[in-house]
């Protein structure tokens, strides 16, 4: 353990792993306040450490912060035992110690009923600040300590999957949030969840903000001109067969935004009416070329 503290205190970069503890630092604030004001109050959580917290303060009244720090430190010391990442187990302490400390500073500054009574409006926006925390921490690299470990451990002596790991866990505690709180909760703690992941999947992957084309064609010369000229991207090709017919293809690539979606089906059309075209989505786009200037699209005359 010297060993390692000591290797990894050589390695620090202030600018980079800095960065990151701060990101770490943000997230915790973000989750405590998160906590208090939207899950403790409604006896809402989405499973996780949070969860047998909630359920453990409502038989003995232990701060909240503080049920969870114990709950996870036996968490992190089976993940210094089994998973052995010394610098990502660091990052996890930090987090964990910055997170349950504030929970406990910041409750006597925060409405201890909440900010609001009705369940549906704590589930859902519980989950949405939440899902950005925990898609700050993930970005991070990093992982609250809780069941996330656990399951990883579990998963590299099982083989089971990590998705399965975590609705088996998770699923199990919002069950006893239903039995201890009745299952109004457990059925609101699940819409949390569910918002949760949608949150935490925006903040690691941005929003679906451009589209991805290919294009089956036999004019890929006259069809690659018209997308580069009226629409201002680059256009990848390479050969494909056609293996009903036989047949030899160009497949045309590219990437668009999603307001020029009409545009290129217009010009697939305009070029080569029986090339086939397949639109799908995609988060993120960098490099490639691209033209400043941005041809108007003008529909050839018939």
């Amino acid at each position: 353990m010297k060993k390692q503290l000591c290797l990894f205190l050589r390695q620090f970069n202030w600018k980079t792993d800095g960065q990151v503890y701060v990101t770490l630092f943000v997230a915790a604030l973000l989750q405590a306040i998160t906590f208090n004001v939207f899950l403790a109050s409604s006896r809402l959580a989405p499973g996780g450490v949070s969860g047998l917290a909630i359920i453990i303060h409502s038989f003995i009244s232990t701060p909240l912060g503080l049920t969870q720090l114990a709950l996870a430190v036996p968490m992190l010391a089976l993940g210094f035992q089994f998973l052995g990442r010394f610098r990502f187990l660091v990052r996890i302490t930090f987090l964990t110690l910055v997170y349950t400390t504030a929970v406990d500073m910041l409750a006597p500054w925060l409405p201890s009923a909440g900010i609001t009574t009705d369940p549906l409006l704590n589930a859902l926006f519980g989950g949405m600040l939440g899902g950005i925390g925990s898609g700050l921490v993930l970005r991070s690299r990093t992982t609250f300590a809780g069941t996330g470990i656990i399951s990883r451990i579990l998963q590299l002596r099982t083989g089971i999957p990590l998705a399965q790991l975590y609705l088996l866990i998770d699923g199990g505690i919002i069950t006893a949030l239903g039995f201890t709180f009745g299952w109004d909760n457990a059925l609101y703690s699940m819409v949390m969840l569910f918002v949760w992941g949608l949150a935490t999947d925006y903040v690691l992957e941005g929003p679906s903000v451009i589209r991805t084309a290919f294009i089956i064609c036999d004019a890929p010369g006259e069809m690659a001109k018209e997308l580069m000229d009226r629409l201002g991207i680059g256009v990848t090709s390479w050969e494909g067969e056609g293996m009903y017919m036989q047949r030899q293809h160009t497949v045309l690539f590219c990437t668009i935004s999603r307001a020029d979606v009409a545009t290129l089906e217009s010009i697939v059309a305009d070029t080569e009416p029986t090339a086939f075209v397949v639109i799908g989505q995609g988060h993120q786009a960098r490099g490639g070329m691209m033209h400043h200037k941005r041809v108007k699209p003008v529909r050839k005359a018939a």
